[in-house]
């Protein structure tokens, strides 16, 4: 096998990696301050569709992390552009909170319950009844399904959380329509963070905590990958699946070299 180009971009999942229920992995600030310095294009990523970009700079900053707002991806806005490239100036019915409404808004989408193009399913906290049945009959009346993320639970200091991949298999399960997922692991939101950023998948790397998603997502948009140790897959869970990371490192501290 030829050897890899060098990595000059870097794209990296959020939690699990740089942050671990509100508090900073060691070495995520050396991290990203080596980034900085670097000049090197870099992504932070998460599919959590709830904040916009500014909410999470904000966030970051707050646990001592300094990301620009621009170095922010998230799979609402990776689900705005490609709504705004597939049917510009739509109108959509959207089940989610202020990170995607935000970023429908940005691109010139309506949001409306009125014979929508669209059926929007993103992360919320507050899923209802209401809004659901809503969405049922929009799309038995011929609405499409998109969502944001196939992510069937998220984090919470009490526990587990049922997330957009459940609910969205609850709509599936009363109208027989699947959604189609935009976050990772689709390699769409992948390849759309970096364009954002002009860079090349052959000479970019995907560090995350997770298999199923981060790391298989990177594989499949074309870069190196990194399997940090540190979130949600375990040393003991790799071997369970057809594929590898490139490379595993216990956290991202191992990463700052490579930068």
């Amino acid at each position: 096998m030829a050897d890899r180009k060098p990595i000059e971009s870097w794209l990296t999942d959020m939690d699990g990696v740089l942050i671990h229920e509100g508090v900073p992995i060691p070495g995520a600030d050396a991290f990203l301050k080596k980034l900085r310095e670097s000049g090197r294009p870099f992504l932070v990523l998460t599919n959590n569709s709830i904040y916009t970009a500014r909410d999470l700079h904000a966030r970051l900053r707050r646990m001592g992390l300094d990301v620009p707002v621009d170095n922010i991806w998230t799979s609402a806005l990776a689900t705005a552009q490609f709504l705004d490239d597939q049917r510009p100036g739509g109108s959509a019915y959207v089940i989610g909170e202020a990170g995607l409404t935000t970023a429908l808004h940005d691109i010139g989408y309506i949001l409306t319950d009125h014979e929508p193009d669209f059926v929007i399913l993103g992360e919320t906290r507050t899923y209802s009844f209401e809004a659901l049945t809503k969405a049922v009959r929009l799309i038995n009346d011929g609405a499409r399904f998109i969502a944001t993320n196939p992510d069937n639970v998220g984090p919470s200091t009490q526990g587990d959380l049922p997330a957009t991949g459940s609910v969205a298999a609850l709509i599936t399960a009363a109208t027989g329509k699947k959604p189609y997922f935009v976050g990772k692991p689709n390699p769409l939101m992948m390849r759309a963070g970096l364009n954002a950023i002009g860079a090349h998948s052959e000479t970019s790397a995907m560090i995350g905590d997770r298999m199923d998603t981060d790391v298989l997502a990177g594989l499949e948009a074309g870069m190196r990958t990194f399997l940090v140790l540190t979130g949600v897959t375990q040393p003991q869970d790799v071997d369970r699946y057809p594929f590898r990371p490139s490379q595993v490192v216990d956290s991202i501290a191992d990463v700052v070299d490579l930068v």
